[in-house]
């Protein structure tokens, strides 16, 4: 048995012809749109970029805010900008924000990574209905397993938050969210096919009822498939396509007892069956390799709104997360429970928040060979987190301290400080520092390349901002540094029971960058974009870490002409490394990609989108293809 390794996807330097291309494209959408603005514009950039300063965000604190009261960076996804954009994998929306890369191997339904600023996948703390979702086998979420089709909303929050979160949000926290009912009874059915055989088909019913709508309900079920490719580029391997077939579902109940308290409990399930090719490869003797990944999510809580000024919010949740490979046999289980207490207190411009929260994670790695042994491990970790906001006279402060106690690492300190303030009506600069850490995960210390001895993780960052907004148009430029102690890698032999190489506490990291960000409307066409300029490297080896790029953007554009919604983007990133001797260099690409979306009839939207049309070769992580140029339509009822 090998250890796992979360397996990526390559990056490369940018390609001039087919930005080119799609800048000229985007003007020509500028010249010939609509010049009033559209009854329904998809403001795709101020929904996926920066939202509208009145919006509620509940990602930085806790808490929900208005996002003109928060100092952290912060990005929104929303259903409509989802269904528009014609997505297919949570991973490919995650890479269009500010500051987020992402790498695969293969296509859909292949092991995936989500890197924020530069920063290992499960330097992310996720989180689905305030639920957490992790693996304490591969560490951070499998992003693979996570159903786009049951999300409605996407809130990115980029740099630490280990003093509100606790372990693993060295980099960030995405929360991702499913659909809340409200008003009356809303079914919906979409279909859908696409290239490489892709079907996908999804309904759901959300609403409410009784006495001033006090309950509300959303049920969700879909189903998607793809024959797939050959998703290995070269070497000796099985020639079939490595395809792959989902199902799941999520139900979310609400119940306002009265003005002061509501319960509300969340499922969500999702089954993954995706084709992949080993390391070991017969002729005569092929064998379909496979994952048979399983999450279920289930959280019920209570919010109670005590005063005016005071409100709490109690939670239960529990995470399942199965990681299974056949017929080379192996699984991992992981199992999360949470509890969380959190009491916010507001006496005019200030903001008290005080939270008690206990996690509790388990592993089970069973022996399913001869040539394996059963890994069953348990740890838990008490914490206190306290924080204070003040927002008045253009001054925006926040403070926030935790202790974390570590039923085997002992008391772990994190704590955060950030400042804004307002130098006009439209321009606010931003300034914050705090630290975080990550404990390692039971598979890096029990396993058979495991070292009890381990140490947790820790960071340190800084960083400064200056944000510009007016009406629809934004502007942002933040420029950050996190330092990473003790980074734990796989390494060559040491005290563990395999010889073929253990973990280590061996190095240091640094991410640093800047990221510029912004959205403008003109003539009718919402233009978004950004661009990262980072440099994540080891400190004890100056290499550039592995699939990670120096330089990635995005450019796109929407509008509305004759009935139509349009949109054309580009993602583009430069070259990077396969592994961390910096070997194996990955080339820069860019990527064109076109959707289009129209009311068809009162209650039917059709949409359809193209990506990869210039169908560059690239590849995420070496010897791994990707799909190419790749087309899908959709049709989706939704009675009015």
């Amino acid at each position: 048995m090998k250890p796992l390794f979360l397996h990526t996807r390559v990056a490369a330097p940018f390609h001039v012809r087919p930005a080119v291309l799609a800048l000229a494209a985007l003007s020509a959408l500028a010249a010939h749109a609509q010049t009033t603005a559209p009854e329904q514009p998809l403001l795709l950039a101020q929904n996926l970029h920066t939202p509208s300063l009145s919006e509620m965000v509940v990602t930085a604190t806790r808490t929900a805010q208005p996002l003109a009261d928060l100092v952290a960076d912060v990005s929104v996804v929303d259903r409509q900008t989802l269904e528009s954009s014609g997505a297919t994998g949570l991973a490919d929306v995650l890479a269009r924000l500010p500051g987020v890369e992402i790498a695969r191997n293969g296509g859909q339904g292949s092991t995936s990574s989500v890197f924020v600023r530069g920063a290992e996948s499960r330097f992310t703390a996720v989180y689905i209905d305030g639920v957490r979702v992790d693996s304490q086998s591969t560490g951070g979420a499998q992003w693979e397993q996570i159903p786009l089709s049951q999300i409605d909303r996407i809130e990115v929050l980029r740099g630490p938050a280990a003093a509100v979160y606790g372990s693993d949000a060295i980099a960030g926290v995405i929360q991702l969210f499913t659909r809340k009912g409200e008003g009356p009874a809303q079914p919906v059915v979409a279909v859908g096919m696409g290239s490489q055989g892709t079907r996908k088909v999804e309904a759901s019913i959300s609403g409410s009822t009784g006495p001033e709508g006090a309950v509300d309900y959303a049920l969700g079920i879909a189903s998607a498939s793809s024959d797939g490719f050959d998703t290995k580029a070269s070497g000796s391997h099985n020639p079939d396509r490595d395809g792959y077939r989902s199902t799941s579902g999520n139900a979310r109940l609400g119940l306002r007892i009265n003005a002061q308290h509501r319960l509300d409990a969340t499922v969500l399930a999702s089954r993954l069956n995706s084709g992949y090719d080993g390391f070991t490869y017969v002729p005569t003797k092929p064998v379909d390799d496979r994952n048979q990944h399983h999450l279920r999510t289930a959280g019920v809580a209570w919010e109670a709104q005590w005063s005016e000024a005071y409100r709490s919010r109690l939670s239960v949740s529990e995470t399942a997360s199965r990681y299974e490979t056949t017929p080379s046999p192996y699984r991992t289980e992981t199992t999360l429970r949470g509890y969380l207490w959190q009491n916010d207190y507001r006496l005019g411009d200030h903001r008290l928040s005080a939270a008690l929260e206990r996690r509790e994670d388990h592993l089970n790695n069973p022996a399913l060979d001869a040539w394996s042994t059963t890994l069953d491990r348990s740890r838990s970790q008490d914490a206190l987190a306290l924080g204070y906001g003040y927002s008045a006279g253009g001054h925006t402060v926040q403070i926030n301290a935790r202790h974390d106690s570590d039923s085997e690492f002992g008391g772990q300190n994190t704590g955060s400080l950030a400042y804004g303030y307002a130098l006009t009506p439209q321009w606010r600069a931003t300034a914050s520092v705090g630290n975080a850490f990550r404990a390692p995960t039971l598979y890096q210390r029990f396993s058979e390349y495991g070292v009890a001895s381990l140490q947790p993780e820790k960071s340190h960052n800084t960083e400064l901002g200056l944000r510009w907004a007016e009406a629809a148009n934004t502007f942002s430029v933040v420029a950050y540094r996190n330092r990473v102690s003790n980074l734990i890698s796989f390494a060559g032999g040491g005290a563990c029971a395999s010889t073929y190489g253990c973990y280590a506490n061996t190095a240091r990291a640094q991410y640093e960058g800047i990221t510029l960000a912004g959205t403008y409307r003109m003539a009718g066409v919402q233009l978004h974009g950004s661009l990262d300029w980072q440099n994540p490297r080891d400190l004890d080896t100056g290499k550039q870490l592995a699939r990670r790029s120096k330089r990635h953007a995005t450019l796109g554009a929407d509008t509305v002409l004759a009935g139509w919604t349009l949109g054309a983007e580009v993602q583009a990133s430069g070259q990077r490394f396969d592994t961390v001797a910096n070997t194996n260099r990955l080339g820069g690409y860019a990527l064109f990609n076109v959707y289009a979306s129209q009311r068809v009839a009162r209650d039917f939207t059709l949409l359809a989108r193209l990506d990869n049309l210039t169908d560059k070769n690239y590849q995420l992580a070496r010897t791994y293809a990707t799909p190419g140029r790749s087309l899908y339509v959709g049709l989706k009822w939704a009675p009015q």
